[in-house]
């Protein structure tokens, strides 16, 4: 359980300051996506995973890349709801490097949903957050397809 639960130990604001580099005229989106993630769910106690993909656009600042997934990690080392993992995630970021807008797709699947209760093998739960210039219809779009888009 220490392991599982490590995240509570960790600091994600710290960690995406830990590595911000100034770039006055980087404006465009910056995605990491396919971020995978297992995490406990707090109501159960057991398991839920999946992928989440992370968006943001700077306004002057960048932090390193490897930093977006740490974040991930540690929040999803903690008890967790997957709505709320989502909503910490852009929280975090945005905190940290005051983007012009930051978004935020967490695709899971539940054991909580596949070994007790409906039983139901294979279904997926999204949820989203976003802030700044995600609030537009296009900005939002345009990082959903991105996410679409088939991988190396």
């Amino acid at each position: 359980m220490t392991d599982l639960t490590r995240g509570y130990e960790q600091d994600p604001v710290a960690i995406l300051r830990g590595a911000v580099f100034h770039e006055e005229g980087c404006n465009q989106m910056v995605i990491v996506k396919d971020i995978n993630f297992y995490s406990l769910c707090e109501h159960h106690m057991l398991p839920f995973y999946g992928k989440v993909h992370v968006a943001y656009i700077p306004n002057g600042e960048v932090t390193g890349l490897s930093k977006i997934p740490r974040v991930v990690d540690v929040f999803s080392h903690r008890l967790q709801l997957q709505e709320r993992l989502t909503k910490q995630i852009r929280e975090a970021i945005h905190e940290a490097l005051h983007p012009q807008g930051v978004m935020v797709v967490c695709e899971a699947q539940h054991m909580c949903m596949q070994m007790r209760g409906v039983e139901k093998q294979g279904s997926i739960t999204t949820t989203s957050d976003f802030c700044g210039a995600f609030n537009q219809a296009k900005t939002r779009e345009e990082f959903l397809s991105l996410i679409r888009m088939s991988r190396l």
